[in-house]
């Protein structure tokens, strides 16, 4: 009799899931704020699992912008975690980076755009290896 229930006894599945887009924005925010940098959210995107994009505007004419990294780059023993790579070596013109949000907007309407200003570039991103 016990090893017929052992059959019929189902573990529970364990799924990790993301945190919301909204929670995780709310959180770097937070996170800039603490080491006094600027930032805001410039466009709200889906609330659950929008993509987000980060700004950082070196206050000279140049940004810096840091995209969702592609999911080949993502550890599967970490599949839960935001990583992100930047769409440039260098930091590039305002106006060719504003370009480059333009159409992601176009291309995924449920994106998030996050700014923030910091002379040194700062960004507390966690970044996918090269």
């Amino acid at each position: 009799m016990k090893a017929r229930w052992l059959r019929l006894w189902r573990w529970p599945i364990v799924r990790l899931m993301r945190l919301k887009s909204s929670i995780w924005v709310a959180a770097y925010l937070r996170r800039c704020q603490t080491e006094g940098i600027f930032g805001a959210v410039r466009r709200r995107g889906a609330e659950e699992a929008g993509a987000v994009f980060v700004k950082v505007a070196l206050l000279d004419g140049n940004a810096m912008l840091y995209a969702p990294a592609p999911q080949t780059v993502y550890d599967d023993s970490r599949p839960i975690e935001r990583i992100f790579a930047p769409t440039s070596r260098e930091p590039v013109p305002e106006a060719s980076v504003e370009e480059r949000l333009v159409k992601e907007i176009r291309f995924d309407p449920d994106a998030w755009i996050v700014e923030t200003e910091d002379k040194a570039g700062r960004h507390f991103l966690e970044l996918a290896k090269a």
